[in-house]
């Protein structure tokens, strides 16, 4: 067991520090290659959530901020639910056009595993200041607290995450973890579950499951 910051435990065996959970954002894909991203303005913030059945499955969380993919693993992965809290732990951040990247990930690289896109669309930061004055969204980041709105092909709402550290039961600092929770506004879902299977799970991209796409990435090997 670890003892959360600020009180309460949490096991180990649920939230592992990033190396814990095959950190795609350590790697590129030798098999993902594009000449173009095909990445918009700064005026459309993308964001992506992929599946990755890695040596622990995980959902992987990625925002567009700064030109770059600021990434989180979530164990559980996000959910519309607001009563389910989702434990998000940072990983490396990735290029841009990753956020398109469906298949298998060879067993050679780190990372291994077959990864599909469960979901994908835009997103606007809604972090504001006491005083009521937008944040910059890399400063909410930076400073621990950052809300954002979703408008994915499943996920839609408001969100925020939370950083907060994991200590040691002897009070050694561990590592960093931020909650993400789904505000209990009109698009919250509360009389289901908030997050899909992931090995029913269908991509938002080609409506594949994690065992079709692996499947194919098979028979087109052969």
């Amino acid at each position: 067991m670890r003892r959360a910051a600020g009180g309460g435990t949490v096991e180990t065996g649920t939230v592992r520090g990033p190396r814990g959970l095959d950190r795609a954002g350590a790697h590129r894909p030798a098999a993902y290659r594009r000449k173009d991203s095909g990445v918009d303005s700064e005026s459309t913030r993308r964001f992506v959530v992929q599946i990755h059945d890695a040596r622990r499955m995980h959902f992987d969380f990625r925002l567009e901020v700064d030109g770059v993919l600021k990434s989180w693993a979530v164990p559980r992965g996000p959910s519309d639910n607001p009563s389910d809290k989702r434990l998000a732990v940072p990983t490396d951040d990735h290029p841009l056009e990753y956020r398109e990247f469906e298949g298998v990930i060879p067993q050679e690289e780190q990372g291994s595993g077959t990864v599909i896109v469960w979901d994908q669309g835009t997103y606007r930061p809604t972090s504001h200041d006491l005083a009521g004055a937008p944040v910059p969204f890399a400063e909410s980041l930076e400073r621990g607290h950052a809300t954002f709105w979703l408008d994915g092909a499943k996920l839609h709402g408001e969100f925020a995450l939370t950083r907060f550290r994991i200590d040691e039961e002897d009070g050694t600092r561990g590592p960093e973890a931020w909650p993400l929770i789904k505000a209990n506004d009109r698009q919250a879902v509360h009389d289901r579950p908030g997050t899909p299977d992931p090995y029913h799970a269908r991509s938002a991209r080609t409506g594949r499951t994690l065992h079709q796409v692996a499947v194919a990435e098979w028979e087109s090997a052969r």
